[in-house]
């Protein structure tokens, strides 16, 4: 027995590892020095609100990609068992494709563009075969705890790095550095490192659950596309997965456009980049407890209001954005965003697992990433127009108080106990 707990202790830990790894790439990368760069390095003198209208399309573009392709890729790795060597596939690509923005040059904005979109598209592409491994290595009763452990794990080390490249750019010439510049492009080679590095342990330690089946090649493909038929059907009977998915649409729309756009909001504003910096190290560094808090929340007080809680709080948090003037402010909303954060997203995939068919998860997770990406088109989209067409980024970010609204409603509506049930039904078959 307790050479079993051990077994299961090193998968978990493993799993989790892979959070520690990958957060380097939306820290360091999407959330911190790619806006910064691309404003001030590859987009350099380039109108304020063109600039980030082009930062929102290249985000959404990524996001439609990956919901193209993600309920089809969870059904294939369903009826083939192979959730690992997809995820390895798209690490390796987003891993690349983060080294290789070391090489863009002054101005050439289209290129990094390109590497970046291609980079999202490996890191938010893995995260789909990621999530369905928690299946494997979580029982039930602990899904809150461990889904809350990878994020409270991906806050920790990817702040830890994060933190270094801040150092590293403000202070270019301890590390022997020409300029900033060099420690920014020497920032996306640290985080491919660091990506690939500490994926290891999953890919050696987290069994492959068992699929649907041993299909492969072609045989997976075609069993795929029956699947992901198969899984349309299912969705429109389990009605309250269609209604937390629909509500999950819009709340995590407006979680993710903060993530990937704040820095930018900030910039617009005017606020100098080495604050907003420090800010960003300041969320990741109390997300990190914060997560860990919310998934015993999640276990006190019930998942969905954990859930609800990260709602109240992100939009207490657009409105008090959308009027701050003073940098202490931006440090202000630092630290309330890390609380609820990482909390609010390890919280919704631990509340998405217990609504769905156990046996079918890399299917029905497709699904939920496609959708939590989709609606990532929408959010840096409608930023960048807002602050266009109203010249002022400030309504920018009030805007997205209404995503966090219809996201509530809807969530407001789900019945877990019932969504239980219904998924327990479909696993029989």
């Amino acid at each position: 027995m307790s050479e079993d707990k051990g077994i299961r202790r090193k998968s978990v830990l493993s799993w989790a590892f892979y959070d520690w790894a990958n957060s380097a790439f939306s820290t360091t990368v999407v959330a911190g020095f790619f806006p910064v760069f691309f404003r001030e390095y590859w987009s350099a003198g380039g109108d304020i609100g063109e600039t980030t209208l082009k930062l929102g399309y290249a985000n959404s573009l990524a996001s439609i990609i990956v919901a193209a392709i993600a309920p089809l890729l969870g059904a294939i790795a369903d009826r083939g068992g192979t959730k690992k060597k997809f995820l390895f596939f798209f690490a390796t690509m987003g891993i690349v494709m983060t080294g290789s923005l070391y090489l863009v040059t002054m101005g050439d904005w289209m290129m990094a563009v390109l590497l970046y979109v291609a980079a999202l598209i490996g890191f938010s592409g893995g995260n789909i075969f990621y999530d369905s491994l928690i299946i494997g290595v979580a029982e039930p009763r602990k899904m809150d705890f461990i889904s809350a452990l990878g994020f409270s794990m991906g806050y920790l080390g990817g702040g830890l790095l994060f933190t270094f490249n801040v150092v590293m750019l403000l202070w270019p010439q301890t590390f022997g550095l020409a300029d900033q510049s060099v420690a920014i492009r020497l920032s996306f080679l640290s985080v491919a490192v660091w990506w690939a590095l500490f994926s290891i342990p999953l890919f050696l330690f987290v069994e492959e659950p068992h699929g649907n089946g041993t299909a492969s090649g072609w045989s997976a493909l075609s069993a795929g596309c029956r699947q992901l038929a198969a899984t349309f059907r299912e969705i429109r009977q389990l009605r309250m997965v269609f209604l937390f998915l629909v509500g999950y649409w819009f709340y995590i729309d407006g979680v993710d456009t903060v993530i990937r756009m704040a820095v930018d909001y900030g910039m617009a504003l005017g606020f100098p980049t080495k604050s907003l910096l420090i800010a960003l190290a300041i969320t990741q560094a109390v997300g990190f407890p914060a997560a860990i808090l919310f998934g015993k929340i999640g276990e006190k007080l019930g998942t969905k209001n954990g859930i609800f809680i990260g709602i109240g709080v992100y939009v207490g948090a657009t409105v008090w954005g959308s009027f701050m003037d003073q940098t202490w402010e931006f440090y202000g909303l630092a630290v309330t965003i890390g609380l609820v954060q990482g909390g609010i997203q390890s919280l919704s995939r631990s509340f998405y697992t217990q609504l769905i068919p156990q046996n079918k998860a890399a299917e029905f997770f497709g699904f939920y990433n496609m959708l939590g990406k989709f609606a990532t088109v929408i959010g840096p989209v409608m930023m960048g127009w807002v602050s266009v067409l109203t010249g002022n980024p400030r309504f920018s970010l009030l805007s997205l108080v209404t995503l966090f609204a219809i996201g509530g409603y809807m969530l407001y509506k789900v019945d877990a106990e019932e969504g239980r049930k219904m998924a327990r039904s479909l696993e029989k078959f």
